[in-house]
């Protein structure tokens, strides 16, 4: 794979071709706007961000850059505060932002792969820990308020964080890929090393805050969210328990909200404690029932910006 991938501002060493994964179905996306928990400071206006459809093959990869996608909590850098994508105020330490442009900068808050739950927990610091902040990254993927095209703001970019100058704020590594098969090859490796998934950026388009073909992400297999309506109480050695999450799916296309049980991939302690009524959280699963529910869901995590 690494003889089809072409030189790139930013430069990165491909891992060698695996065997593939098998890529589950993509056939869902859901979208909607909720409310942010009261667990980190009083959110502000949300910024408005670049959101990404689900890849599907066909789509024309040799005008797209790839990433990795990185599993933490997305940060925006206003130019004087960093942010979540709920607008919630991070209270990161002084020396973490110290430096950082008065323009704006969006990336993932990153404590390396399969770190997501410690990720979340040092974001939602009201008092940040400085050994904890000392292991975190600001993995830079965009710069919102430049004009030029993607591939413009690479360079931009690339040039601004080699500015900044810290270990802790790095650009991630964009590539290029001449075909599906070299794809799903980065994608093989990505996973087998721990990390989530791809990110897929069209060169040519303009930073636009809204949900389109412009940037797309790629796992290997589906999730999307729903907000929590009912606790179902649990039967056998579940009794006492919560036995599953009444979720419900935002309504789309026209279409009516649908409600399923999500069960499946809860704690003990989860179980004991579940997430509240109201609560955002993000399942996975594969493909959808003739009725539009989700087949085989299983629960993942609380969504992050709500956290």
């Amino acid at each position: 794979m690494s003889k089809r991938l072409h030189n790139l501002p930013v430069t990165r060493r491909v891992p060698p071709c695996i065997p593939r994964v098998r890529l589950l179905p993509l056939a869902l996306m859901l979208a909607g706007l909720f409310a942010a928990a009261p667990t980190l400071s009083a959110a502000g206006q949300a910024p408005s961000l670049m959101l990404a459809k689900v890849y599907q093959p066909g789509a024309l990869l040799p005008d797209y850059w790839v990433s990795e996608k990185y599993d933490g909590v997305r940060g925006y850098w206003d130019g004087k505060e960093l942010l979540t994508r709920g607008g919630e105020h991070i209270a990161a330490p002084a020396w973490f932002t110290a430096g950082w442009p008065q323009t704006p900068m969006e990336g993932e808050l990153w404590a390396g792969r399969g770190q997501f739950a410690k990720a979340v927990s040092t974001v939602r610091q009201q008092t940040p820990t400085e050994d904890v902040w000392r292991g975190m990254r600001f993995m830079v993927f965009d710069l919102p308020g430049e004009t030029g095209t993607f591939t413009q703001r690479l360079t931009v970019l690339n040039s601004q964080v080699g500015q900044i100058n810290q270990a802790w704020v790095q650009a991630v590594a964009q590539i290029k890929v001449a075909n599906h098969q070299a794809l799903q090859g980065m994608m093989a490796a990505t996973v087998q090393q721990g990390g989530e998934g791809l990110m897929l950026h069209r060169g040519a388009s303009f930073y636009k805050a809204q949900r389109n073909d412009d940037l797309l992400k790629f796992k290997p297999f589906e999730d999307a969210e729903a907000r929590v309506v009912a606790h179902v109480p649990g039967k056998g050695k579940y009794a006492g328990k919560t036995g599953a999450l009444l979720v419900e799916m935002p309504a789309m296309d026209g279409g009516p909200a649908r409600r399923f049980k999500l069960g499946t991939g809860l704690s003990d302690a989860q179980r004991d404690n579940p997430p509240p009524v109201g609560t955002v959280v993000t399942y996975r699963f594969r493909g959808v029932n003739d009725g539009g529910t989700p087949r085989f869901a299983s629960f993942m995590r609380v969504r992050e910006d709500q956290l």
